[in-house]
């Protein structure tokens, strides 16, 4: 078993004298797995955004971990998450994102279902033009749904739905940032984009929770919000992160600007928060904009990082949403190298984890006892369980 592996009794150490995550929390296939279940599947990890769905009956295919997983937005508005497979052999329903027009068609056997997730057909069943058969109870073979809730119009979703509700799991964070419990808009095409990096997706909440790296990564970035106007934010065994008590907001050459989220304090006119809602989503609110990226892992050595820009208005204007994405893309970009340079670095065997600056790395510190702590709690578990 994976859990053999590890000695995680270090990690859990005060920041100044705890060792990072051990190599093969980022190497091994089997650990991988072993922190899927803990970390991914038993919480509330992130998705998709509900922009990828903006219309009844838009459906998308999703892999996530291995699981595939249908994103849909059923005829009432609603967004919903299911298993994208029919209930009667298994077949994939979908895939490729697409509007259903009337049922949800398996192409194997064409057993139908609605975008609520019954069935509704299940032609020839009973044998040629019969379509229904006594053994085959249609009110109990609709599709399985995953358990999912909407904030900040990201989808996350509790595959093993043994999680509490989300609202009590992220108390503390929705109240942090109850100022901007408002509407969200998303930019539309030009305000999303995809990174494909060559590392384990732990190591990009790693670095986007810290600032220390700025000076020598971002250093654009850096020019005017520098290192010592961050500050860190820090809730253990929740989220992590960093904000700059300078932001900078974005002008067009004729000064407009995006509008403001109304009623904001003023911390927010010259403010700005980055955190890492543990496992996978990483967010960014401003007094104009916020994004949220989540992370999909792919392999122990591969994630995608899918990146949304939202705004406070429906309209905004348009070059200058596409000068935001470019600036924003330029900054994540910069830390594509420090992730897969510390991925590559796991291969070395010397390597014991790494250690912390006590003043600089705390908010990565918290992340990776949380990581500890996850795992050392499920395997502890009776094996039953």
């Amino acid at each position: 078993m994976a859990s053999t592996l590890t000695d995680l009794s270090a990690v859990r150490q005060s920041i100044e004298t705890a060792l990072g995550l051990p190599n093969a929390h980022y190497t091994d296939p089997r650990l991988h797995a072993e922190e899927s279940q803990a970390l991914l599947l038993d919480g509330w990890s992130g998705l998709a955004v509900t922009a990828d769905v903006p219309e009844p009956g838009d459906a998308v295919p999703i892999e996530f971990l291995g699981i595939p997983l249908l994103l849909l937005r059923d005829r009432s508005g609603q967004v919903r998450v299911f298993q994208n497979i029919c209930r009667h052999r298994g077949m994939i329903l979908v895939s490729e994102p697409r509007r259903i027009e009337g049922a949800i068609r398996c192409p194997y056997h064409s057993w139908c279902y609605s975008t609520e997730g019954r069935l509704v057909a299940t032609p020839h069943v009973g044998g040629p033009g019969h379509n229904a058969h006594d053994a085959v109870n249609r009110s109990e073979l609709g599709l399985i749904e995953v358990r999912s809730h909407i904030w900040r119009e990201v989808v996350w979703i509790n595959v093993s739905g043994t999680a509490p509700a989300f609202e009590d799991a992220n108390a503390r964070l929705i109240e942090r940032w109850a100022e901007f419990d408002q509407p969200l808009y998303h930019g539309g095409p030009d305000s999303a984009f995809r990174l494909d990096v060559n590392c384990n997706w732990k190591l990009a909440v790693e670095n986007y929770c810290e600032s220390y790296h700025l000076p020598w990564v971002h250093p654009g970035l850096n020019s005017y919000s520098r290192l010592e106007d961050h500050y860190h934010i820090q809730e253990p065994g929740l989220f992590s992160g960093q904000g700059t008590l300078v932001y900078r907001q974005l002008t067009g050459e004729d000064g407009r600007t995006f509008p403001d989220f109304p009623g904001l304090s003023a911390k927010w006119d010259t403010a700005a928060e980055y955190i890492a809602a543990f496992p996978n989503v990483l967010l960014g609110v401003h007094r104009d904009h916020a994004f949220a990226i989540i992370l999909r892992p792919e392999a122990q050595d591969r994630t995608s990082e899918h990146i949304h820009l939202f705004y406070a208005a429906p309209d905004t204007d348009s070059d200058l949403r596409a000068r935001n994405t470019e600036q924003w893309k330029l900054v994540f970009e910069e830390d594509v190298f420090v992730v897969e340079g510390m991925q590559r670095g796991r291969a070395a065997p010397g390597f014991d984890g790494g250690h912390f600056s006590p003043a600089m790395d705390g908010p990565t510190h918290l992340f990776h006892d949380w990581v500890a702590q996850r795992l050392i709690a499920r395997r502890d578990r009776p094996a039953a369980e």
